[in-house]
């Protein structure tokens, strides 16, 4: 298997090398880490402890994985090595600012000698993978190298289980070697049994996501960008947040409309990509208004007042969650189009009104616990995005009952990061080590 899966990605590299080689000289990314990348060559821990290796892709999972490594620090009292990994610019840097007292690595490419060096450099006594990145070259090699490897906050859309089935026979051994699954509802656990992952090795834990979203109103960092924007807490926000092209053409138009009837509301763009920084302030230029950019105030606001039709762009990386916190009404991005949505829980935690397209198939589950709780509105089409923004600013009551319906539902949701971490340190290859740790601790 190990030359197959070579032979398969090398061709896959060579076909896709075109658009790779574009996005490197356009937008400077893939450059960094390519050692590590394409040959595991990863710094090893620094002394030997055990050593807990774990994964995220990109900036969504590291935040999540940020709650889970701390918990997990917590529990074993800062006695292993933490090992943090990720596969994107975006993550990396993020994951630079959020895990302190980590080692930081890039992910390895699942070629046959990167993923061996890179294992054989690290000597992790557990891999945590965040979500569903499962890469079989990887996991095989864990396989012959005795390494549990566990996936926590685990999701398995229909979609990515269909084409799983197709290729069943040849990833059974994959499937078969997972120590633990924290699965984040039941359709995934079950899909996952189909797969022939042990059914004593998965759990349903419910979704990480809901624990530890920071909603308090003194919420420092987002008191700050409340100070650095300008924003009028007495006058409404729209935020429009993860948002891909053409969404803040929508939301931009609907807002000029918008503000013929509320010419104080406020209006933030957060695109999802940060190489669509600038595309998105040409957007705002384009159209003839005033533009705050977050990334030109560093730690002051400008001297120079900022009006109410004043656009105002989020253009920083980890910044988010701290903004949704300003949004009264909150349209979550990526879920018009082929993306499959990103994550409405952070501004509904906050008590935003929240809207978004129909393709949320990443977040099919959350989705369908928002609308059992009458806790969002989801949109059919772009056309449906004006109407319903001035209903819930003609209707402030039913605007903030909807709020209170999402920050209430995402309380009541609660509770798997605890349990995720216990699971972890129950896997039965880690119970004699956490043990022994325990005790010398």
């Amino acid at each position: 298997m190990p030359w197959l899966l070579n032979l398969l990605y090398a061709t896959l590299l060579v076909m896709l090398s075109p658009v790779i080689i574009w996005r490197m000289l356009r937008h400077g990314r893939y450059r960094r880490g390519l050692r590590q990348k394409l040959f595991g060559q990863l710094p090893a821990p620094p002394n030997h402890r055990p050593t807990a290796w774990f994964h995220a892709v990109s900036v969504g999972e590291i935040v999540q994985l940020q709650k889970i490594v701390e918990e997990f620090r917590k529990q074993t009292r800062d006695s292993w090595n933490i090992v943090v990994s990720t596969s994107t610019d975006s993550g990396y840097d993020l994951a630079q600012q959020r895990f302190s007292g980590c080692q930081l690595v890039w992910f390895p490419l699942d070629f046959s000698w990167a993923v061996r060096n890179a294992l054989s450099a690290v000597r992790p006594s557990l891999l945590v993978l965040v979500e569903l990145e499962l890469w079989p070259g990887l996991l095989l090699e864990c396989r012959r190298q005795q390494v549990p490897v566990a996936i926590v906050n685990a999701r398995l859309s229909e979609r990515s289980f269909r084409r799983y089935l197709r290729a069943e026979r040849f990833l059974r051994p994959v499937f078969s070697s997972i120590a633990l699954v924290a699965a984040q509802s039941r359709p995934c656990a079950e899909r996952l049994l189909h797969l022939k992952v042990p059914a004593e090795r998965i759990h349903i834990t419910g979704s990480v996501k809901f624990d530890g979203v920071a909603c308090s109103p003194q919420h420092p960092p987002t008191r700050l960008l409340r100070t650095l924007l300008q924003i009028d807490p007495q006058a409404p926000v729209l935020m429009a947040g993860s948002t891909l092209a053409p969404e803040e053409r929508w939301i931009l138009d609907a807002w000029q409309q918008l503000r013929r009837l509320h010419p104080t509301l406020q209006l933030i763009l957060v695109p999802r990509h940060r190489e669509r920084f600038e595309e998105v302030a040409e957007l705002v230029r384009n159209n003839g208004l005033p533009l705050l950019r977050r990334s030109e105030i560093s730690t002051d606001p400008t001297n120079t007042p900022v009006s109410h039709s004043c656009v105002r762009l989020l253009d920083t990386i980890g910044e988010l969650g701290a903004c949704w916190g300003l949004a009264d009404l909150a349209f979550v991005g990526g879920s018009f189009g082929n993306r499959g949505g990103q994550n409405m829980i952070e501004p509904a935690a906050w008590g935003a009104a929240v809207t978004f397209g129909p393709n949320t198939w990443n977040f099919r589950d959350v989705v369908q616990i928002f609308r059992e709780a009458d806790a969002c509105r989801q949109l059919q089409s772009p056309a449906e995005l004006l109407p319903l923004l001035q209903h819930w600013l003609d209707q402030p009551l039913e605007r903030h009952r909807i709020g209170n319906a999402a920050a209430n539902t995402v309380r009541s949701q609660q509770g798997a990061l605890l349990s995720t971490v216990q699971l972890l340190l129950s896997i039965p290859e880690l119970t004699v080590t956490h043990a022994t740790e325990s005790r010398a601790a």
